[in-house]
């Protein structure tokens, strides 16, 4: 067969509670106050504001009520220091979108799974919690993109590998990955690819803990993770031990993007759009993205219901 898999022996189990341990003792690299001062603003622009149908009726009174599924971990969304607020890169975002609209954010916590709910019966004027495009969502939901849904690979920092973004990139090498996942996905594809050239498949190792694929990527088990930029990027700030040495689109061989969820026909997506098309052209946008490692996934200009991933 061409996907070879191999499983981490147990005992990696003890050294990782170590390696999570020492991690805890790293410096954070990013601001998780409350307060959150260095957060980009931008100022509200009444033509955005007047372009909002009638029939769009906001939650509250001023406010822009945005649902978000906070993480265990930056930079997408988690709780900061005080256990309460919420904050991240998408807590950036939807702070400049209200701002273009001239409204007060609103952020409501919400589990993953019951944000669709959620927007749907009204609880919410928008989700911005790293919801990708899909086609199967787009039958129920507009999206205005905002970041590209990029997968990474990240090596050990002295690794002699310098750039993996194609399929013979990974001929021979031991990689890291999720089951179950777009990026198993995309290493079973390549692996098939790189065996029709008569390449060497890659040997997939699958581990679903940040902790133990840290640990096996340092002592020479493994030679690459492929998983989530936006965690991985992370991972890569906090402790500098690991590097970027490639990304791949969540679509690939076709792209697709992350997006601002809205309920279908609403009359909310356009403005909300253009209103990041705003921070995109002013440079606020990219300073919201800079500011949790999250460059790479920037996109050049927002559109209202792009290409959506198709089932896989």
């Amino acid at each position: 067969m061409f996907l070879r898999t191999k499983a981490i022996p147990a005992v990696i189990g003890i050294s990782a509670f170590l390696t999570a341990s020492l991690v805890s003792l790293a410096s954070e690299p990013f601001d998780l106050s409350p307060e959150q001062s260095a957060r980009p603003r931008t100022e509200k622009d009444p033509s955005l504001i007047a372009s909002i149908p009638a029939r769009f009726n906001f939650v509250e009174d001023g406010a822009f009520t945005v649902g978000i599924a906070p993480g265990g971990t930056p930079p997408i969304a988690t709780y900061a220091t005080d256990a309460a607020t919420v904050v991240g890169a998408d807590p950036d975002i939807a702070q400049l979108i209200a701002d273009k609209l001239g409204r007060k954010l609103n952020l409501a916590a919400v589990a993953w799974e019951d944000w669709p709910l959620g927007l749907a019966s009204g609880k919410y004027d928008a989700v911005i919690s790293n919801v990708g495009v899909t086609e199967e969502r787009k039958l129920k939901f507009d999206f205005s993109s905002y970041r590209q849904g990029l997968h990474g690979f990240y090596v050990k920092v002295d690794s002699p590998i310098t750039s993996i973004k194609e399929p013979k990139d990974i001929a021979g090498l031991r990689i890291i990955t999720d089951a179950g996942t777009i990026q198993e996905k995309i290493m079973v594809e390549w692996n098939r690819l790189n065996v029709e050239a008569g390449l060497k498949p890659a040997e997939i190792i699958y581990l679903d803990d940040t902790a133990a694929s840290s640990l096996a990527i340092r002592s020479g088990r493994a030679d690459a993770i492929f998983s989530m930029n936006s965690v991985q990027a992370y991972q890569a700030a906090l402790t500098g031990e690991t590097r970027s040495v490639g990304t791949v689109n969540a679509g690939w061989p076709l792209t697709t993007d992350v997006g601002v969820v809205t309920k279908k026909d609403s009359g909310i997506a356009d403005a909300i759009t253009a209103a990041l098309n705003e921070t995109i052209k002013e440079g606020t946008y990219a300073k919201a993205l800079a500011r949790w490692s999250l460059s790479s996934e920037q996109i050049a200009q927002s559109r209202t219901n792009p290409p959506g991933l198709k089932k896989y």
